[in-house]
């Protein structure tokens, strides 16, 4: 389980300080799927980053399975098995796609479970396995395989910051199947997001405002006042 104890982030800003999450305290049941949405600017963004240990909370604690993972960096998070997909993605000069899903993956893989990786997130092997994750590549293309790359980790919990930034409407569909295999798979998964196709297969969303929560519950109980805009 993960859990959020009293959580605050603040930023300096023109010699005064700012307060981005004021007080955030939540549980993320194991196996569970759950959407972190709100308004621009409500502080989605900056919860993903200190789950994952990419900033640092000004005070609280994150707990991983029981352990205060709190002053933990990036990699010792992800080697307790925790995963990020980040908004924009990252270009690494001089790797290929494949070199990319054998770093996630922590060994060797043949090229064909490569592929199989790539086509999951609709890239044809053919065309991506040897091409270097660099600028030549679309945003939408290095989005779909970062998302390869995260799923390749298999991790205990995969975070995904605005995953349907940049891609495709069939990409998107397809992002929506992936999202719907995680939760067969029991895997636990958080996803910042706006889109409502994602928002209706949530267990659970945490709606923020402010740098706080505003309300969470199913999507049943959220969905339409979410779309009306009352939350």
């Amino acid at each position: 389980m993960l859990e959020l104890k009293d959580i605050s982030y603040e930023v300096k800003s023109g010699g005064s300080r700012q307060l981005i999450l004021d007080h955030i305290s939540l549980r993320i049941k194991p196996g569970s799927f759950t959407v972190i949405t709100g308004q621009n600017g409500s502080g989605k963004s900056t919860l993903a980053e200190i789950i994952m240990g990419i900033k640092t909370p000004t005070s609280g604690q994150i707990f991983w399975q029981g352990e205060d993972i709190t002053k933990l960096p990036v990699t010792d998070r992800a080697k307790k098995g925790i995963a990020f997909s980040f908004q924009e993605p990252v270009k690494f000069k001089g790797i290929t796609v494949y070199d990319l899903l054998n770093t996630a993956s922590g060994e060797l893989i043949s090229k064909k479970e490569a592929g199989d990786y790539l086509k999951t997130v609709g890239l044809s092997p053919e065309d991506y396995l040897l091409r270097e994750v660099n600028s030549k590549l679309s945003g939408g293309e290095l989005k779909r395989i970062e998302i390869a790359s995260v799923l390749k980790r298999n991790a205990d919990l995969t975070i995904f910051d605005e995953p349907e930034a940049g891609i495709d409407l069939w990409s998107f569909d397809n992002l929506t199947k992936i999202f719907k295999m995680a939760k067969k798979n029991a895997h636990t998964t958080i996803v910042i997001s706006h889109q409502e196709r994602i928002l209706k297969i949530a267990d659970e969303i945490i709606v923020l405002s402010h740098g706080k929560i505003a309300s969470c519950g199913t999507p049943e109980k959220l969905l339409p006042q979410i779309v009306k805009g009352e939350l």
